[in-house]
């Protein structure tokens, strides 16, 4: 009868390890994501697994970051952070380098596969001969030079960039966490399909309006641009943190005349008076185009999506004239 009732026991005993097992072996592996598009694509491959935190929120711009304690907390704890890199967030820079936990940072503008392009310089991108502009000058002047020679980290607005910067995040994930490999692997796989019919589709809508001049705040949409065969011919400022001076203000108005320059578009998150004195006197139209869609989209797999059709739709109502 002790035989029995200690045999039972230990059955229940291992009944019990066997099914709290699976919670520590498949335990979702703790991720941290910079910005709401890549964000996006973290979260489509990790559908049904986990659920990446999103740093960058609401309407907020990675230009003018501030982290918070618990942002610094959250990267310190995690196990991977996918970012774009120190050439977009400089802000985590730091953070990462203080990070007490074995903290995997992934920069998705380094993925195999992504054509990273230099910022451009030059005429209506900024020249180098404005530096001495009033508002060039001052303690941030050096880091400004710098940035203006940099690289052109808004890879993610190209769906062919985003595709390799998915499978980029499907290979590390399945390394940090393989017991979950083959959901990311399967996700991941989806998620590229739906990235090429996403290119396929936004090819087919703006090419009525591919021959149509206009003018961004900032030169954030290069990649979307050269995908797309979309004709911008200028930005009212390279570095968004950074007002432009009256001598180029005066030089982006004369470049809207001249070209008969369609649309100017603003950006939610700046200055949105500089576009109403851009486009004053002129046949210009005003727009809006938000490059991380921090102020209108819901984080999650789909904010991708709704982010590209969001600009293609704001270029093709303002560029048609509809």
């Amino acid at each position: 009868m002790w035989h029995h009732a200690t045999s039972l026991k230990l059955l229940r005993e291992l009944l019990g390890l066997l099914l709290f097992l699976p919670l520590i072996v498949l335990a979702e592996p703790k991720v941290v994501v910079s910005i709401k598009p890549v964000h996006s694509l973290v979260s489509g491959v990790m559908q049904g697994v986990g659920e990446p935190s999103l740093l960058v929120q609401g309407g907020a711009s990675p230009h003018e970051y501030n982290l918070k304690p618990s942002d610094a907390r959250a990267i310190s704890e995690a196990q991977i952070v996918f970012w774009i890199g120190p050439d977009m967030e400089n802000f985590m820079v730091k953070p990462l380098s203080n990070a007490k936990g074995p903290v995997r940072p992934v920069a998705l503008l380094d993925a195999p596969g992504v054509a990273v392009l230099p910022l451009r310089e030059g005429g209506a991108w900024e020249p180098h001969e404005h530096e001495h502009d009033d508002h060039r000058e001052g303690p941030d002047h050096d880091r400004d030079h710098d940035r203006t020679a940099g690289r052109d980290p808004h890879a993610w607005l190209d769906p062919a960039a985003a595709a390799a910067m998915v499978r980029q995040i499907v290979a590390t994930l399945g390394e940090v966490d393989p017991g979950h490999r083959a959901d990311y692997e399967r996700n991941g796989a989806a998620l590229v399909g739906r990235l090429n019919q996403l290119d396929r589709q936004l090819a087919t809508e703006l090419a009525p309006v591919k021959s149509q001049p206009y003018i961004v705040f900032h030169d954030a949409y290069q990649y979307f641009e050269r995908r797309y065969g979309l004709s911008g011919v200028g930005s009212i400022t390279l570095d968004p943190e950074r007002r432009p001076g009256a001598k180029r203000v005066a030089e982006i108005r004369a470049r809207v005349r001249d070209l008969s320059v369609r649309c100017v578009f603003g950006e939610p998150q700046f200055q949105p008076a500089l576009v109403e004195t851009i486009i004053a006197g002129s046949n210009a139209r005003r727009g809006v185009l938000d490059p991380e869609g921090g102020t209108t989209l819901q984080a999650g797999p789909e904010a991708y999506f709704q982010l590209l059709g969001g600009l293609a739709d704001a270029l093709r109502t303002c560029l048609s004239g509809g």
